[in-house]
């Protein structure tokens, strides 16, 4: 009221005419709000859902504006959270409203929880907040939002407008949305889940490549983790399961009861049929028996280990048929050791732990005939272990009662922790992960090396090539070793002990009757033939033919030896190492290897590689590049025992694919005739079908087809290890990034890992 005094203060000073007009429709104007307020009432009375006055609405619009603001001031999380509750909320109110005029409620679950519905629709509101509608025949429900805590809504009855069935057609097309947009949530939420999740672990990976390296000769600045992880203690046989000695049952002590058990493991293994094993083995079974026993067990052949061996046999079985459930016990506990010991922290970055158990005791095998073959490999404690860590980390605690060997804090070595083994005296390291920094930039660094080797290779092959006319034997000799070492991709070999190890020989250890001359041999001068076991007791055998002055030469270091002789009396590995790094630094015969396997993988890939090929084509040329590497560097491998299983399987495969062509490209034919005859539209789709159809089974065929001579080429030939070592990743990178080639059809996901460096700096024109 106080604005119509105001209103009419003011029109008084224009005139009484006016004025009077004015208050006139002053009058005329509260008459009609009157009347519209009334009429509200009556609606509101009449109406289930109550309408706002403007006045409301208007404070409630700026309300929502406030809060919207509050929202965004929030972050984009606040706000999404804040829509969903409000759409709870809103949800809620329906449900009441629902619940409230249904005659049958219905019970429905939405995301877990039960709810009830009426087969009675209520008419949806729009999804705008703000929208107001001043009007019942708009909308029965007010648009005002109240919280649950503040109001909770009492409708009254009204009569239902529409028919039932009406309502109930609407009520579950509604529902059906409702559903579809709960389904659409879910897969969003998901998809956003999964997004963030591969987004974390983008971010989580170190680029150390795009670092600077240490110059300082460091290889960390703070390193800390959490010690190795023991085999487990050694649990004693069962009592029903017996040790027989000259046909009578025999308790043995736990000590020599555990060393008969891995005995017992191998009894089917052809290891223990050879004598070196059985003699070594018994030789260090003794070692841990009693006085008592060792007085009556003496001879080995007497012994039965038969029935220990049906109850490792009875054990790995039972492990096979174990419960989903077992097996997931055992796998979470695993998952358990691995994030708790299977990490260090070095220098601020989560880095993998590549071997961080230590191996159980067991009996050594070791590669071809080893002398020592058969002898015990003792348990590792705690006592026998020296740890590596920084000063500042916090120290691996030892299992309780025990202590470490000793704690160190040298960063100028990679490994973690170490020990000696018993058999052969070497140490054993716990060392990174070969996805980790130091390995990535250890293999890096290797590349780069054989990278310059490139630069200066036509030099030293000219130098070589001149020693050859040396006056001085020893040059002669390192200029045809060095020549070896280049061409063939020898190893150097190292100076053994004898009896120490088995009789494996590198190119400077090689004797005489590792090599036979042929002046001519199938229409080849000059032939010169190899015979040897090179390392882990792999035989290389290759004839080569070599240039007319290396023949002469290698005829003049046999003249006056033995067999048994060197054919480099005058040189050794240490001699052949010190001339390398005079030649080039950093250079080893390891580096030609890696140059030559890396520069005749790039060579053959543009060789082979057809640009019309399809992408299993590609990928065949490229085994077979890798092939030609594997055989350079004499990787081979026994044929897998399940090979000739596995290519039945394949072929059998390919003859059903076949089958099934012929049937298709009849199908084909019978379709092409029928469309010949009627000449519409449907016979044409379906010879296109048909068409489709015979392409798709014709590309499984050839798929099929090249994985069976892949196969079969690579029956022999090791490809990994030379794809791992010695080839520079970077060239395969290249080679798939020209020709789209996805990644993982080269390298698995370990090996993504690995070379994760050179995938992120390779492109497509990248050279060796």
């Amino acid at each position: 009221m106080s604005g119509d005094h105001g209103r009419g203060d003011s029109q008084v000073n224009c005139g009484s005419k006016g004025s009077d007009t004015h208050k006139y429709k002053d009058k005329h104007k509260d008459k009609e709000h009157r009347h519209k307020d009334h009429k509200k009432d009556k609606e509101r009375e009449k109406f289930k859902h109550s309408i706002s006055e403007h006045k409301e609405y208007s404070e409630k619009k700026h309300r929502d504006k406030d809060k919207e603001k509050l929202k965004h001031s929030n972050g984009s999380s606040d706000k999404h959270k804040e829509k969903h509750k409000e759409k709870d909320k809103e949800k809620r109110r329906e449900n009441k409203i629902q619940s409230f005029h249904s005659d049958k409620p219905k019970k429905d679950k939405e995301n877990g929880y039960v709810r009830e519905t009426s087969p009675a629709a209520i008419k949806s509101e729009p999804e705008e907040d703000n929208c107001f509608y001043p009007s019942p025949q708009h909308s029965k429900t007010s648009k005002r939002e109240y919280d649950d805590e503040e109001f909770e809504y009492k409708p009254k009855k009204v009569k239902v407008e529409h028919d039932k069935k009406a309502k109930k057609r609407k009520h579950e097309y509604e529902e059906d949305e409702e559903d579809e947009d709960v389904k659409y949530k879910k897969k969003t939420k998901a998809k956003k889940a999964a997004e963030g999740k591969k987004a974390k672990k983008e971010e989580e990976k170190w680029k150390w490549w795009e670092e600077e390296r240490y110059t300082d000769g460091s290889k960390w600045r703070f390193l800390e983790h959490k010690g190795p992880v023991f085999a487990p203690p050694y649990e004693p046989l069962p009592s029903k399961v017996k040790f027989y000695y000259d046909g009578k049952p025999m308790k043995l002590s736990a000590p020599a009861e555990e060393v008969a058990t891995f005995f017992a493991k191998m009894l089917d293994h052809e290891y223990t049929t050879k004598d070196i094993f059985r003699k070594n083995f018994f030789k260090d079974w003794k070692k841990e028996m009693t006085s008592e026993e060792k007085s009556v067990i003496t001879d080995l052949n007497k012994c039965n280990f038969s029935k220990m061996n049906e109850y490792f046999k009875a054990q790995s079985e039972a492990r096979k048929q174990m419960s989903k459930e077992e097996k997931q016990k055992i796998k979470e506990e695993n998952e358990r050791l691995l994030q708790e010991y299977g990490f260090c922290i070095m220098d601020n970055h989560k880095e993998r732990i590549g071997n961080f158990r230590i191996e159980p005791p067991g009996l050594f095998r070791g590669r071809g005939d080893h002398p020592k073959m058969g002898m015990l490999k003792r348990r590792i404690r705690p006592q026998d272990i020296i740890i590596n860590c920084s000063k500042d980390s916090k120290h691996p605690k030892p299992p309780p009662g025990t202590k470490w060997k000793e704690v160190r804090h040298d960063n100028k070595v990679t490994w973690l922790a170490s020990w000696t083994e018993n058999i052969q005296g070497s140490i054993k390291y716990i060392m990174l992960n070969p996805s980790s920094r130091i390995k990535g930039e250890k293999d890096w660094q290797k590349y780069e090396t054989a990278r310059r080797l490139k630069k200066c290779v036509d030099r030293i092959r000219a130098q070589y090539r001149d020693d050859w006319k040396s006056k001085e034997m020893r040059i002669r000799q390192r200029a045809v070793a060095l020549y070896f070492i280049d061409k063939l991709a020898l190893r150097a070999g190292n100076e053994k002990e004898e009896g120490e190890t088995a009789d494996t020989v590198g190119c400077c250890s090689l004797r005489v009757e590792h090599i036979k001359l042929y002046p001519k041999m199938d229409d080849q001068e000059y032939v010169v033939e190899f015979d040897f076991l090179g390392k882990d007791s792999i035989r290389y055998y290759n004839k080569i033919p070599v240039e007319k002055r290396v023949f002469k030469n290698l005829q003049l270091f046999l003249e006056n030896k033995q067999s048994e002789d060197d054919l480099f009396d005058r040189l050794n590995t240490s001699i052949l190492n010190k001339h390398l790094q005079e030649l080039m630094d950093g250079l080893t015969a390891k580096v030609f290897r890696t140059y030559n396997a890396s520069i005749t993988l790039q060579q053959q890939l543009k060789e082979l590689t057809c640009p019309d090929d399809s992408i299993p084509a590609k990928i065949l040329s490229y085994n077979r590049a890798n092939r030609a590497v594997a055989i350079l560097c004499n990787h081979q491998r026994a044929p897998p025992k399940t090979f000739e299983k596995s290519m039945q399987t394949l072929q059998t495969k390919i003859d059903d694919k076949q089958n099934q062509l012929s049937e298709a490209r009849k199908q084909l034919k019978a379709a092409k005739a029928d469309h010949k005859a009627s000449r519409d539209e449907k016979s044409k789709k379906t010879v296109e079908i048909k068409r489709k159809g015979v392409q798709r089974i014709e590309e499984q065929l050839m798929k099929l087809q090249v994985q069976a001579t892949d196969r079969e080429e690579n029956k022999q030939i090791a490809l990994g290890t030379s794809k791992l070592n010695y080839l520079d990743p970077r060239i395969s990178v290249a080679w798939c990034k020209k020709w789209d080639i996805p990644i993982e059809k080269i390298y698995n996901k370990t090996q993504r890992e690995k070379f994760a460096w050179a995938i992120d700096m390779a492109e497509k024109d990248y050279e060796f």
